[in-house]
């Protein structure tokens, strides 16, 4: 690619990955309780930061920082959505309760037949 092409695909990928990780931030601001903020974090963070990895790519252009801004991305990809997941999880287990607005009540079930689980004593 020629640099002036690398420059602007640099750019364009660049703001679309602050877009994602503004997003992200006003998603933890304004967001009304843990699970909703875990969600903007994991999701449109995890892929504003694998956007302006991207465009590090992109513009280098080199072999060992196109390998580890690939690494990184997949890092990103594999670790955050598993990690928020089980944030959310641990945070319903113990009794934090969804706000009143959010209807979706999956773990519910789960959370009485833990609590109904004989213990096995050795």
């Amino acid at each position: 690619m020629t640099h002036d092409l690398v420059l602007i695909a640099t750019g364009v990928i660049m703001l679309i990955g602050v877009a994602f990780a503004v997003i992200a931030t006003i998603g933890l601001i304004r967001l009304p309780d843990l699970y909703t903020r875990t969600h903007a974090a994991s999701k449109a963070g995890t892929l504003g930061s694998g956007l302006m990895l991207l465009a590090l790519a992109v513009y280098s252009q080199e072999l060992d920082v196109v390998t580890r801004a690939i690494a990184a991305i997949v890092f990103f990809l594999l670790t955050a959505p598993i990690s928020s997941h089980l944030l959310a999880r641990s945070a319903y287990l113990v009794g934090y309760r969804p706000e009143p607005s959010t209807r979706c009540e999956d773990m519910a079930d789960y959370q009485n037949d833990e609590l109904r689980k004989p213990t096995e004593i050795d």
